[in-house]
């Protein structure tokens, strides 16, 4: 018979646990806060007061449950797990840690596969056991759930109020509103740095130029910035709720799970409401800023004949480039040096080629300057500031120029 020494197994030492806790809240709110402070003073407490454990600490996030992104302090947690500077995590539940049934399942195999063991609260099940996981999916399935529930409850919530015209009042960040005691109220020091904006823009400058105005003026942003952004000089010169109107649901979220917002372009219904609060410019200047911006696009016509925007975007340094217009086409003029002349063409005529356009007149920049100078200035010489205030359009023809003034009055000149 075989000569068989058994060996026994080595007990475990009995040595003291590193111990942390997980707590999280969805919003900052006063209620959720006093019940995060609650659930750190007793973990705190709890794990403190056990012979065997050694306090690590109570890492907590306010973030939403269905999404990683934010949450610092749970990334925080698993990689000191990972290290083996924590054995064992307690959580009051499986929705505190994740409400998305594929996250709670990576980040319970991934404690497990480190021997680290996760104990819910509510539902009394460690990580640990493996033969936990399906229940663990489970009660994450139906977190998961719940949170759908409660995202299509507050969709249908916030579509109504849209239908009603009821007008949401917690601005955050928005330059010359405030809201106080629910209701929107204009904030005056910022409401006129809005009003200069609209008014610079309708002088002739472009985006580029109002932000060094903005910013050698010392003039700082909503947030407390000294450098501006020209994409948030463009949105406030093109969001209507400066004219005192607000237009709902812009964007809409396609997934709950995700957050992911997207461009309403008609997906969903819009609702506009008409002097839903103060204004801080007329509606008058607000729609001569839209005309504007339209004017300054570079339009080119289309083969079915309608006028698109072209990839490239006015050049706002020419100033002439806000004023001619093809007659035929409808598409802006662009500035062209030519064999060391410059002209000016119709955009269309540029981009589609001649068939598109065929009767554009390609115009001498100095010939159209001596034009306006007597037209317009007078026989004072070329001055853009008069052109400026009086001037609207300039239509290219064929055999002719329109000059179309601010007042309603035209110019007819002939080559």
């Amino acid at each position: 018979m075989k000569n068989v020494r058994i060996i026994p197994a080595k007990p475990k030492e009995n040595k003291k646990l590193k111990v942390a806790a997980y707590c999280r809240v969805s919003t900052s709110g006063s209620e959720q806060l006093r019940s995060l402070e609650i659930q750190i003073s007793a973990y705190t407490k709890m794990i403190k007061s056990h012979p065997n454990w050694i306090f690590v600490g109570v890492y907590y996030d306010i973030e939403s449950g269905l999404r990683r992104s934010g949450r610092k302090s749970l990334d925080k947690l698993l990689k000191k797990a990972a290290k083996g500077k924590i054995d064992y995590i307690i959580t009051k539940s499986i929705s505190r840690v994740s409400r998305d049934t594929l996250e709670i399942l990576k980040i319970t195999r991934f404690l497990r596969e480190r021997g680290i063991n996760m104990h819910f609260e509510n539902e009394k099940l460690d990580s640990i056991e493996a033969d936990k996981e399906f229940e663990i999916t489970l009660r994450g399935m139906l977190a998961q759930d719940e949170s759908r529930n409660i995202s299509e409850n507050i969709k249908w919530g916030i579509q109504r109020k849209f239908e009603k015209g009821e007008i949401l009042t917690k601005y955050k960040n928005f330059m010359g509103y405030t809201c106080v005691d629910g209701e929107i109220v204009i904030v005056p020091e910022q409401a006129e740095v809005v009003r200069k904006i609209f008014d610079l823009y309708l002088q002739g400058l472009t985006l580029g130029q109002i932000k060094d105005y903005l910013e050698a003026q010392g003039i700082k942003t909503v947030t407390g910035k000294e450098i501006w952004d020209t994409k948030t000089i463009q949105r406030m010169l093109t969001n209507e709720k400066y004219k005192g109107d607000t237009m709902f649901q812009k964007t809409f979220t396609e997934d709950f799970m995700t957050g992911k917002k997207s461009k309403n372009i008609g997906q969903r219904n819009k609702y506009y409401v008409k002097d839903s609060h103060a204004a801080i410019v007329s509606a008058e200047i607000y729609d001569k800023v839209q005309e504007e911006m339209a004017k300054r696009a570079r339009l080119v016509t289309s083969e079915d004949g309608t006028v698109e925007i072209s990839g490239s975007k006015y050049n706002g340094k020419y100033f002439l480039g806000n004023l001619l217009v093809c007659g035929d086409c409808g598409a802006s003029y662009r500035r062209r040096t030519e064999r060391g002349k410059v002209v000016w063409r119709c955009a269309t005529r540029i981009e589609k080629g001649k068939d598109a356009c065929p009767h554009s007149p390609t115009m001498d920049e100095g010939w159209i300057q001596d034009v306006l100078a007597e037209a317009v200035c007078e026989n004072g010489g070329y001055d853009e500031g008069i052109i400026r205030n009086k001037v609207a359009r300039i239509q290219i023809y064929n055999l002719y120029t329109m000059i179309s003034y601010k007042n309603g009055e035209q110019t007819k000149i002939c080559f």
